[in-house]
């Protein structure tokens, strides 16, 4: 049987997977482990280089553009491993970096997911926005990292270099129990992308199952290969799929403090935009709260199910205060300044 399933999910990205998929060949070596790019129904050359320049890679062929979550979730009921990894595919890993992720999980039955250490492609000397040394939230629902506040992007001097319980790793390298990902009900495929793996993990840590960063495993990521972060697209999902992910998880007894909070922080981000003569993504945070509103009762039922079956109300990876007042108030810019954390 297989142990450990690579998959990465490719939508026309012929070209970064012919420069990054040599390192996870190189580096993914061992008995047990296969490699697999899931094709988004992708229009450009991939699947025909993948099949002449990688065979070894298993080809995954999905008929449409699915989506980064719905797009996982058909592929992986392709795939039977005891781990799965969800890699993207500007993802470039290094020598034995499976090897950390998997013995953690192999002697830690209590932990569902890991994410490794993860940093810049661009600047390898520095953290990478999306996962860092592993994911936090706050109070009103904003994620941020070790490593990484807002845009803020530390250096990497091995200060977060031990083994650290999180509230989500992160989806450009998450590598998780099979088991649990099914047993949890995989990512949203109504979250399209952005936002979707913290949904996962808010799930998998309030049913009692953890997660942790393994900084001995080291990747190196690109980001923002399928949109970048000014894209009015991806303003739109981000606070459109944080509000649905904060109605499915919240705890009762937060939900209208939390989201009336949001109301306004929310205006306050398109006012901020207009500052910035950026009015498509002030447009898009007006068309991403109206379309919350929307579609909030076909999420009602997964909030039920999520309360039901809720064993970790309080979950202490989710900080009790607001990183926008510590990051832009208080002038506090690194993890290891924010509330005597030791992490």
């Amino acid at each position: 049987m297989i142990k450990v399933s690579v998959v990465i999910l490719n939508w026309n990205g012929c070209e970064m997977l012919r420069s990054f998929l040599p390192s996870v060949i190189q580096h993914s070596q061992g008995h047990g482990v296969e490699i697999c790019v899931a094709d988004n129904g992708s229009t450009d050359d991939s699947v025909r280089m993948l099949r002449a320049e990688f065979p070894s890679v298993r080809l995954l062929l999905l008929e449409e553009n699915n989506g980064f979550a719905d797009g996982y979730n058909l592929a992986l009921q392709q795939v039977e491993a005891t781990y799965v990894v969800l890699l993207n595919s500007d993802v470039a890993v290094t020598p034995h970096w499976l090897e950390p992720l998997t013995a953690y999980l192999d002697t830690h039955a209590e932990v569902a997911a890991c994410q490794p250490k993860i940093r810049s492609w661009h600047k390898q000397t520095a953290f990478e926005h999306a996962g860092a040394a592993g994911g936090f939230i706050d109070k009103y629902g904003y994620p941020f990292c070790r490593g990484r506040l807002m845009e803020f992007a530390e250096e990497d001097h091995g200060q977060y270099d031990t083994v650290c319980p999180i509230f989500w790793a992160t989806g450009a390298a998450l590598f998780i129990r099979l088991k649990d990902y099914r047993d949890a009900g995989g990512l949203d495929g109504r979250f399209f992308a952005h936002m979707e793996e913290i949904d996962l993990c808010w799930r998998l840590r309030a049913r009692g199952r953890g997660l942790v960063c393994i900084p001995q495993s080291v990747v190196y990521h690109v980001g923002g290969a399928t949109l970048n972060k000014e894209n009015p697209r991806k303003t739109f999902l981000n606070f459109r799929n944080n509000l649905v992910m904060l109605y499915k998880n919240l705890p009762a007894e937060e939900l209208n403090t939390v989201m009336r909070t949001r109301c306004v922080l929310d205006y306050v981000a398109m006012f901020v935009f207009l500052l910035k003569i950026q009015f498509s993504n002030a447009k898009a945070v007006l068309c991403a709260r109206r379309a919350y509103h929307k579609t909030r009762p076909s999420f009602t039922a997964d909030r039920e199910e999520n309360l039901r079956k809720t064993s970790i109300p309080v979950i202490p990876e989710r900080i009790k205060s607001s990183i926008l007042w510590q990051f832009y108030a208080m002038r506090r810019k690194r993890f290891s300044q924010l509330f005597n954390f030791d992490k």
